[in-house]
């Protein structure tokens, strides 16, 4: 059989390719693709792929098209991630800058105001607010990140501490505005590790404000006093060499 097409003598030609017994396929009648094995450094599990047909009463065949192909166990590379997607959060640095998209559904105009009590202040002044407020779905995505955090009740700290000593009913908590309060607040507590964050109000920590139980006393046992120094024992002593008496006048000094 004659072949045509130079794509398929050089891969003949090389030592690149090395061919893949029974793995051919064949999509349709009378065209059939041979797998051979490409052997180039940097290709390890990588195939061309080289397709055939003839055409009926015909002893030629036609190379319709060759194609390098990943096998089960090529080197690919990892799968390709949207832009939008890419940025993780924490990635942000000192002086990263993020550009917002113009149609994040988290967000919508000021003008529009929102459903948030906070937002619809009977004192809003067209063109004194922001230009775009949290929405709906966006308070309600970012209150569900927060609960299933390190800021909600399942916490390992949350649930290592007292069940009583709960953010809702600590002093140092203090609850955000608009819809969010009833959920969520600030830790105000400088000794806490959640200290200025924003915590689930069903979140804790053993830096509770009444968090008062009296530490356990431990009896100690009173041993006996070796010596007693409250009591005065009254003892006789001689009069020693060289003592004068009291009521005896003073040697004159010539001071007078």
């Amino acid at each position: 059989m004659r072949k045509n097409g130079s794509s398929w003598w050089w891969l003949l030609a090389t030592n690149s390719t090395r061919y893949v017994p029974r793995r051919s396929t064949s999509p349709a009648r009378r065209v059939v693709t041979h797998l051979f094995e490409c052997q180039m450094p940097g290709y390890r599990g990588w195939r061309w792929a080289v397709t055939v047909a003839r055409v009926p009463r015909s002893k030629q065949v036609t190379v319709c098209e060759t194609v390098l192909l990943p096998g089960p166990d090529a080197l690919v590379p990892p799968e390709w991630v949207p832009w939008h997607d890419r940025l993780q959060p924490g990635d942000l640095g000192v002086g990263d800058v993020m550009v917002t998209s113009g149609d994040d559904d988290r967000l919508v105009p000021g003008y529009l105001l929102s459903d948030d009590p906070a937002v619809e202040d009977v004192g809003w002044e067209l063109g004194l607010g922001r230009s775009r407020v949290m929405s709906k779905e966006g308070r309600q995505e970012t209150a569900q990140r927060w609960y299933d955090g390190d800021s909600g009740p399942d916490a390992p700290i949350a649930v290592a501490a007292p069940a009583a000593a709960r953010c809702r009913s600590c002093g140092f908590y203090l609850p955000l505005a608009g819809s969010l309060r009833q959920a969520f607040g600030a830790c105000g507590n400088i000794y806490a590790p959640d200290d200025g964050r924003v915590v689930s109000a069903e979140h804790g920590s053993g830096a509770h404000s009444e968090v008062l139980g009296e530490q356990p006393r431990t009896e100690v046992e009173e041993l006996p006093t070796v010596y007693d120094d409250s009591e005065v024992d009254a003892v006789a002593v001689s009069r020693g060499a060289g003592s004068v008496e009291t009521g005896e006048p003073a040697e004159p000094y010539g001071h007078g």
